[in-house]
């Protein structure tokens, strides 16, 4: 069974940066593709960012710019720096995990709240 774990979340005011990071266990991770979502309140959740097992990044519209992703397959960690921050990046964060499939599809953690304050 897959586990992911978050960290790294918490309030921040806007401009300012976080890292979260996501471990996780239970599945292959150098295969698997490695994603953060968010969801904000009354609102879907949405992709902020995927990177394949290779190492090939994707972001959201709205992250383009400010956001990292990053992996390490060594330690099956999945990291996501966030600078820039803006009020409206406030939302839970989760971090997903997926052999193939669809986006949204896979494995999710419990997910970590990112607040920015204005």
């Amino acid at each position: 069974q897959v586990q992911l774990v978050e960290s790294g979340g918490g309030l921040v005011q806007a401009g300012g940066s976080l890292r979260l990071s996501c471990a996780a266990s239970g599945t292959i991770f150098s295969l698997d593709t490695m994603g953060w979502y968010r969801q904000a309140p009354g609102k879907q959740r949405e992709l902020v960012a995927d990177i394949t097992r290779s190492g090939i990044p994707d972001y959201g519209d709205s992250v383009k710019g400010r956001f990292t992703i990053s992996r390490d397959n060594r330690k099956n960690t999945v990291d996501l720096q966030m600078n820039s921050l803006k009020p409206e990046d406030t939302a839970v964060y989760y971090c997903n995990s997926r052999l193939g499939g669809y986006r949204g599809s896979g494995s999710w953690g419990q997910g970590i709240q990112v607040t920015v304050s204005s």
